[in-house]
């Protein structure tokens, strides 16, 4: 049985440690497809041409430790709004949302682009100050930067022509300002655990 659960929302609002914590909790695949974008990123930071580098990719490319750090991540956003590198992704992405056993997707165009079609679509947000202090927790440096950082990020995700980071007309919202992840992990497993339950009963 193939069954989609696609995860979007902005940097740092918690939706990679919700979509992990639901894969696990239901078996499902896991795929951070933001991965694939840092590791273009990291190969464009190299000198590389980020659409061939985004044709090429291997699964090396996204063993890579560097893939968390805030140059490759700027760089992840940068080769995001270029259409050709989004088009050599998509199919691995599609491919790997409809693999038997389930699968969950995080990203930021899952629910509106890659799958369209999923089972279960979740929009997880929170407002800028509360995800810049999370991103400053886990990197330091400045926080002025690190906020400005996270606005410029939404303002390229959001006004790209390409896939723009956008709720899907029928996700479900998830603000995790002010819930603790127990809280919005819990919100998302009960969502899941219900539409599988309605399509077992169909």
């Amino acid at each position: 049985m193939s069954f989609t659960v696609a995860i979007d929302g902005p940097a740092a609002a918690g939706k990679g440690t919700i979509a992990r914590a639901v894969a696990a909790r239901f078996g499902f695949a896991h795929l951070d497809t933001g991965l694939l974008y840092r590791a273009v990123g990291a190969r464009m930071l190299e000198g590389a041409d980020p659409v061939a580098a985004a044709r090429g990719l291997a699964p090396a490319d996204l063993a890579r430790s560097d893939l968390r750090a805030a140059d490759v991540a700027r760089a992840a956003s940068e080769v995001a709004a270029i259409p050709e590198v989004r088009a050599a992704l998509v199919a691995f992405q599609r491919g790997f949302a409809r693999q038997a056993g389930g699968a969950v997707l995080d990203g930021r165009d899952i629910g509106t682009v890659i799958c369209p079609e999923a089972e279960v679509k979740l929009y997880v947000t929170a407002s800028p100050e509360v995800r810049a202090h999370r991103r400053w927790l886990e990197e330091g440096g400045d926080a002025a930067q690190v906020l400005a950082d996270v606005h410029a990020r939404d303002a390229r995700d959001t006004g790209r022509e390409d896939a723009p980071l956008k709720a899907a007309g029928d996700a479900v919202l998830i603000d995790t300002t002010a819930l603790d992840i127990d809280g919005a992990v819990a919100a998302a497993c009960a969502h899941v655990a219900a539409r599988l339950a309605g399509k077992a009963a169909r």
